[in-house]
């Protein structure tokens, strides 16, 4: 018996959502191009839309989003009470800012907890735990981490994200029609495949985040080879300390490739310079400061060297 009219009809169009699903994931999925582009000429910065993409919200929104969601980071955490502090990695931040991609304006808090980590919310909101700055033993290492927080702004990947994640459940929801056993079994696989895809989107744009961080690290002035060395001591700490380690590390792409991959783009994109900023007296007395806050924790760093002010060639 031939197939009713509307049977056909709903079958193509469900399979016309499915492929169109399918193309937009193909496409939230891109990675930034490696060819011969603005993208990898740190002189065009400022002066190319890194945040391209497909994106539900607008800038308004994810200011509004941003606002939403710090009010619940900053319930749930404590500030760092230390205007001295504050207004050092503030001054930094902004100094990368002005030398990235970034449309929106950044602001950064910092978090009075020794945990290594940093994240970012939507609307250019950054927030840095007072214990990546002692693990950093440099500012160029600090400058490194900031920097690959911005690179997340820049892009725009917190509502490119929540964009992909509202366009994979509206895909899973649309296998309802299936209806039956293979409606059931169908919406099963979609549930538990999500977490994977998003879990694999989110590691391209950590990649981006790394590309586009090195490129502002470079051009504020700072050594781009401190992004290996901070990911290396990194790496130490999450075998050492696992509850205490730099969020982004849970789903960034494994350590080795990662810094050979930067290894590879600062002697590909980077012209050299005569010399770069690897630390200052203010970083080391903005770090020794904090130690001495957290003395209890590190007693094998209570007796501090003094600052190093380095350039290295």
């Amino acid at each position: 018996m031939a197939p009713a009219p509307q049977n056909q009809l709903l079958r193509k169009w469900k399979h016309h959502r499915l492929s169109v699903l399918v193309a937009i994931l193909a496409l939230l999925g891109a990675g930034p191009a490696d060819g011969k582009n603005k993208r990898n000429d740190p002189a065009e910065i400022g002066k190319r839309d890194v945040g391209k993409g497909l994106n539900f919200y607008s800038l308004e929104k994810e200011a509004a989003l941003g606002q939403q969601m710090a009010r619940d980071v900053e319930f749930q955490s404590r500030g760092l009470r230390d205007e001295v502090v504050s207004e050092y990695v503030n001054r930094l931040c902004q100094n990368i800012a002005l030398n990235s991609d970034a449309k929106i304006p950044v602001s950064v808090q910092i978090l009075d907890t020794e945990e290594t980590n940093a994240f970012t919310l939507p609307g250019g909101r950054l927030y840095i735990n007072a214990g990546l700055i002692v693990k950093a033993e440099t500012e160029a290492e600090l400058a490194a981490a900031v920097a690959h927080e911005i690179g997340h702004v820049a892009a725009r990947h917190a509502t490119r994200q929540a964009t992909m994640s509202t366009i994979m459940e509206y895909g899973s929801m649309s296998l309802v029609l299936l209806g039956g056993q293979a409606g059931f079994a169908a919406m099963e696989a979609a549930r538990l495949a999500a977490p994977l895809g998003a879990a694999k989107f989110s590691r391209t744009y950590e990649a981006e985040a790394d590309f586009l961080g090195l490129q502002y690290v470079y051009k504020t002035g700072y050594d781009p080879t401190a992004f290996v060395d901070l990911l290396e001591r990194l790496a130490t700490t999450r075998h050492e300390k696992p509850n205490r380690v730099l969020g982004m590390l849970s789903t960034h792409p494994a350590i080795a490739s990662r810094t050979r991959r930067i290894q590879q783009k600062i002697e590909k994109i980077l012209p050299p310079k005569e010399s770069y900023i690897v630390n200052t007296s203010e970083f080391a007395s903005i770090r020794a400061r904090l130690l001495e806050r957290y003395a209890a924790s590190h007693p094998q760093e209570r007796r501090l060297r003094p600052p190093i002010l380095e350039h290295r060639p």
